[in-house]
């Protein structure tokens, strides 16, 4: 009984030091394929090759028509009965002059409004595998409490 205690207490321990460590996921988004009608690039997970982006090309930061400023932004997860989107999804926080700029799943430009969709593969004006590497992504992302998303031009 002694033992199972021990190894009970260790548990105990490694998880309070786990829980004050407060993990911070990075994502580094690098866009490099400029047309018309979207912006195709890729996105790192804490350094590594993750996926492919389409975005509404650059147009003044325009609400529902340009894909947002490259900078630096704190992202939560969103799960919310007014979102049309009924699965958890991710929200991309003070974007000057823009509000609910989110990440989600798509394949087309005419799928987002100024949002981020993630695929694993990718053409013109086009990401594959959306949902796909969408679910993937949330799963990786489960025990992470904070998220930081960096957006970089080619």
């Amino acid at each position: 009984m002694c033992f199972i205690r021990r190894v009970l207490k260790r548990k105990l321990i490694k998880d309070k030091i786990n829980q004050m460590k407060k993990p911070k996921a990075n994502l580094l988004l690098i866009r490099d394929t400029f047309t018309d009608k979207s912006i195709i690039g890729k996105l790192y997970f804490d350094g590594e090759f993750y996926g492919h982006t389409l975005e509404l090309p650059w147009k003044d930061n325009k609400k529902r028509v340009s894909c947002i400023p490259k900078g630096v932004y704190e992202v939560k997860k969103r799960n919310t009965e007014e979102s049309k989107y009924k699965y958890e999804h991710l929200h991309i926080l003070d974007v000057e002059n823009r509000e609910l700029i989110l990440m989600h799943v798509g394949n087309y430009p005419k799928n987002s409004k100024g949002c981020i969709l993630l695929g694993n593969t990718r053409a013109l004006n086009f990401v594959g595998e959306s949902r796909k590497a969408f679910y993937k992504l949330m799963y990786d992302l489960g025990s992470f409490e904070k998220i930081e998303l960096i957006i970089k031009n080619r």
